[in-house]
């Protein structure tokens, strides 16, 4: 139980607060075994130890593995790492601070929009484009079929011929989630190879409801297959329930003259509605377990919980009773590997079941790292995936 001054300089919550006495300043001193927590005085990492003894040696073995969880082919990380860039800097540097789906992907974009109103809604319904050019982005058909499971991020890139300094990634590892989600449930037996149909139940959308075009990748990630995924959570307001969106064709690039625009066009004067859209998204405002009967009406094949935080709310309990019920393959994802663990810890306690899926990288998590965790432990939406 030593302690380590000012070996950090990210901001970090003191691991003791919330002790009997106030912080006495920031969190500068880390636990000289795990390094993954800090305290802002001796006194708070004394009475800490109680509670931190427990988790300090599997903390210790996680920050052992940072280096891995760093290993992305893109040029934009290391670049980032060098100069200590913020999230907002990067964005700022690449021109997309604050624009369009980008709106939400640093802390100060998130003032702008509030999920209790909708004005969030009126952008992700506008919000169509990749404010990049087209050479940095997805925004049409791929040039040659997919032939082989995708499996890192290299893959993809290679596929779409998308550069390793485009910041494309930082949106597309939603519906690249969503992708190896369902690869992993076809590996593992529990879903059958994917037909004509696929339908999801995807919990507890929250910062990607104004991302939702980049869904619209889902078509080239499952050639063929029409896809409707219901959106179910809190976060949608009451006044949007039950509204459709139909995806039939990508995010637009920024070129004036890219075939994007054509196609895109043609899906908004309604010449490509011949067929149903290949990607379908419903919106359901609650929590799952409100749903039964849509469970039971329109049962999924796979259910999908991004950065689920499932020990951190107690409103999972009966969603985790109703997804035992009704027997579906669920996988879910978190930030860290300790918060993947304690979920898992909490889906064993509550309702007695073995993982079928043990807690695993994610090869297509989000490639920068989430600021102002409160452990030194290194943080990437949709990091880890687990499920039963």
């Amino acid at each position: 139980m030593g302690e380590v001054k000012n070996e950090v300089e990210v901001k970090m919550e003191c691991a003791g607060k919330g002790s009997r006495s106030p912080c006495g300043g920031p969190a500068t001193r880390r636990c000289h075994r795990c390094r993954a927590v800090a305290y802002c005085s001796v006194g708070h990492q004394v009475s800490h130890w109680s509670v931190h003894r427990g988790e300090c040696s599997r903390l210790e073995q996680q920050m052992k593995r940072v280096d891995v969880l760093k290993d992305f082919p893109f040029t934009f990380g290391q670049e980032t790492a060098e100069i200590q860039e913020t999230r907002c800097s990067f964005l700022i540097r690449k021109g997309i601070h604050r624009v369009g789906m980008w709106t939400w992907e640093c802390s100060c974009g998130q003032s702008d929009i509030s999920f209790d109103n909708s004005r969030y809604f009126q952008f992700s319904m506008l919000i169509n484009c990749w404010n990049l050019p087209s050479e940095l982005c997805p925004c049409k058909e791929p040039s040659t079929s997919l032939q082989q499971c995708l499996t890192t991020w290299k893959d993809y890139c290679q596929w779409r011929c998308i550069p390793f300094y485009s910041p494309a990634a930082l949106l597309l590892h939603w519906p690249l989630t969503v992708y190896w989600a369902v690869q992993l449930s076809i590996r593992e037996r529990l879903l059958p190879q994917v037909g004509e149909k696929l339908r999801i139940h995807y919990l507890g959308p929250e910062k990607e409801l104004l991302q939702l075009a980049v869904f619209g990748e889902l078509q080239a990630l499952f050639p063929g297959v029409k896809v409707h995924i219901d959106l179910i959570g809190p976060a949608i307001p009451n006044h949007r329930n039950g509204e459709q969106i139909d995806l039939c064709s990508y995010p637009q690039c920024c070129n004036i003259d890219c075939q994007c625009k054509h196609s895109f066009e043609n899906c908004r004067d309604g010449k490509m509605t011949s067929q149903s859209p290949p990607v379908t998204l419903l919106l359901h405002a609650g929590c799952y377990h409100d749903f039964y009967k849509l469970a039971q009406d329109f049962p999924p094949q796979i259910i999908i919980a991004p950065n689920a935080g499932v020990a951190a709310y107690t409103t999972w309990l009966p969603t985790l009773k109703l997804i035992k019920e009704i027997k579906v393959p669920a996988i879910f994802s978190d930030y860290c590997e300790e918060a993947s663990h304690l979920a898992t810890r909490c889906i064993s306690s509550w309702i007695g079941t073995a993982l079928k899926f043990p807690i695993q990288l994610n090869p297509f998590r989000q490639p920068f790292p989430i600021e102002d965790s409160a452990l030194c432990l290194p943080c990437y939406s949709n990091c880890f995936l687990f499920g039963f």
